[in-house]
C-alpha cells in the first residue's frame, strides 16, 4: 500500500524531511542561546550600573583589558583634561540615530597616569573632514563619573580602521592606539561619561545601555521547534493524501472495466 514512497520522488523528498528537521532544531537553539545571552548580559549591566562606583585606577591599568564581568562597571576618576589631544572618534550616532562625533578627552591623574573619558555626542560641522565644534572641556581639577568600557577593536565593534583620516580624527576608541598617540601611560578601556552633565547638554551625554528588553529570540527559537516538529506531521500528512490518491484512481480504473464488460455486444 504505502510501496510508492520507495519511489525516486518520495525517497527525496523524505531525506530532504530528514535534512530540515535537526537542521531546524538547531537553528531553534542558536537562537534559544541567544536569548540567554541577552537575559544574562541585562542582568551584568543592571549589577554593574547600580554598584557603587569605584576609583577606575582600582579595576583597570596600562595594558590592562577589561573582561566581560568589568563592562559597564560604575567607576570615577579624579584629574585634568588635556584639551590639547583632545580627539573625535567618527561615524557615532546619538540617542535619536543622528550620525556625528563622541569627544574624546584625556584625563590626566594626579601620577602622569591617563584615563580616557568618552564626554559624548556632537554633531559634525559642514565639512565631514574637519573638526567639528566640541564644547571645552572643564578647566582645572575634575571628579568624573561613568560606565568602564572595553577597547574598541575592529574585530569586536565591526568597525574599520581607516588609514589618512584628518588631524584628531579617529574609529576607534582604544587606549593602546591613543597611548602612541599621547607618549604616555594609558589606563586600559575607557570611562563612559555620566557625571558631571554639561549644563548646556553638549557635548550629548551617550544614553544608559537597554537592559530591560530581551529582544525575540525566544519567540524564534519556539517557532523554529514548532517547525521541526511540523515537518514530519506534513510529511505523513503527503504520504496519506498520496495514498487516498492511488487508492481512488485504482478504484476508477476498476469500475472502468467492470463497466466495459457489461457493456453489450454490438449487433451484427
Amino acid at each position: 500500500m504505502y510501496r510508492f514512497v520507495l519511489t525516486r520522488q518520495w525517497v527525496c523528498l523524505t531525506l530532504v524531511t530528514l535534512a530540515l528537521i535537526p537542521a531546524m532544531i538547531k537553528l531553534g537553539f542558536w537562537q534559544f542561546h541567544r536569548h540567554e545571552h541577552r537575559v544574562a548580559q541585562n542582568e551584568l549591566i543592571a549589577t554593574n550600573l547600580s554598584a557603587k562606583p569605584v576609583a577606575m585606577t582600582d579595576i583597570t591599568s596600562p595594558g590592562h583589558v577589561v573582561p566581560r564581568s568589568d563592562y559597564w562597571r560604575a567607576v570615577t576618576a579624579t584629574g585634568t583634561y588635556d584639551s590639547a589631544h583632545e580627539v573625535v572618534v567618527r561615524m557615532r550616532t546619538d540617542n535619536d540615530d543622528k550620525v556625528g562625533f563622541h569627544v574624546l578627552t584625556p584625563l590626566v591623574l594626579a601620577d602622569g597616569r591617563v584615563v580616557l573619558v568618552n564626554r559624548g555626542w556632537v554633531a559634525g560641522g559642514d565639512d565631514p573632514r574637519a573638526y567639528p565644534p566640541v564644547p571645552a572641556a572643564p578647566s582645572g581639577e575634575v571628579t568624573v563619573t561613568g560606565r568602564l568600557k572595553a577597547d574598541e577593536t575592529s574585530g569586536g565593534s565591526g568597525i574599520k580602521e581607516r588609514k589618512g583620516l584628518p588631524d584628531r580624527q579617529v574609529m576607534l576608541i582604544n587606549s593602546g592606539q591613543q597611548a602612541e598617540y599621547l607618549g604616555k601611560s594609558v589606563l586600559g578601556g575607557y570611562l563612559e561619561l555620566t557625571a558631571p552633565v554639561p549644563a548646556d547638554g553638549s557635548p550629548e551625554v551617550v544614553a544608559e545601555p537597554d537592559h530591560d528588553s530581551i529582544g525575540p529570540h525566544m519567540a524564534y527559537a519556539v517557532q523554529w521547534w514548532l517547525f521541526a516538529a511540523a515537518v514530519p506531521v506534513g510529511w505523513v500528512i503527503l504520504v496519506r493524501r498520496e495514498r487516498r490518491d492511488l487508492e481512488a484512481a485504482k478504484a476508477a480504473g476498476a469500475n472502468e472495466a467492470a463497466g466495459a464488460e457489461r457493456e453489450p455486444a454490438p449487433s451484427a
